[in-house]
């Protein structure tokens, strides 16, 4: 064998390595919280040590970070497409309404999140993460004045309808008829981007 193969399959295979244990902790920040989740569960599910966690990524809170940064890789609701789209706040509050669907599973991203921001360590790397992605992206879908506060108040309504409708299943909005909703929605959103009410 070739160095160069050689060298090919320990990058493949170490690529492989940091993907397992990446999987890994998105369930287990998914499930438990920053604080609840434990290195060495991490290891275990992904096949490794928790030396081999520390080699990969350093630390809990680079970990943490990582699986944050992953989380926003593919955004379901400000995706390329929902901000292409003609009428933007219609496709944002569409695909609010489709992730939050009574009966199905809040996203793990969200959940990544919600179950630990109890954590100051956690909160600081979230809020980082966040600033950089989703708050960056829905900013610029801002004109006028005060964009980013704008920007943020827009993730917030999009924070507050999955806790409500998806995980404490408020009746008005569980149950709430889904074109009806994404109305109201929609011209929320459309006010949030603009004040006169379009984009």
């Amino acid at each position: 064998m070739s160095a160069q193969k050689a060298a090919s399959q320990r990058s493949a295979k170490a690529a492989a390595t940091k993907a397992a244990i990446l999987r890994s902790a998105r369930r287990a920040f998914a499930d438990h919280g920053y604080e609840g989740a434990g290195l060495r569960g991490i290891a275990r599910e992904a096949g490794v040590t928790a030396m081999m966690v520390g080699r990969y990524f350093g630390s809990k809170e680079a970990l943490f970070g990582e699986v944050v940064a992953d989380t926003m890789r593919d955004p379901v609701i400000l995706s390329p497409a929902n901000l292409r789209a003609e009428d933007l706040p219609r496709a944002l509050a569409e695909a609010l309404v489709g992730v939050t669907t009574a009966g199905s599973n809040p996203l793990d991203g969200f959940l990544v999140l919600f179950r630990s921001v109890g954590s100051p360590v956690a909160a600081k790397i979230a809020r980082e993460r966040i600033i950089a992605a989703h708050h960056a992206t829905a900013t610029k879908l801002m004109p006028g004045d005060h964009a980013g506060e704008r920007a943020a108040v827009l993730l917030s309504l999009v924070a507050g309808v999955q806790m409500m409708r998806q995980m404490i299943g408020l009746p008005a909005l569980a149950a709430a008829h889904e074109d009806v909703l994404a109305s109201v929605l929609r011209r929320v959103i459309a006010a949030i981007l603009n004040e006169a009410g379009g984009r």
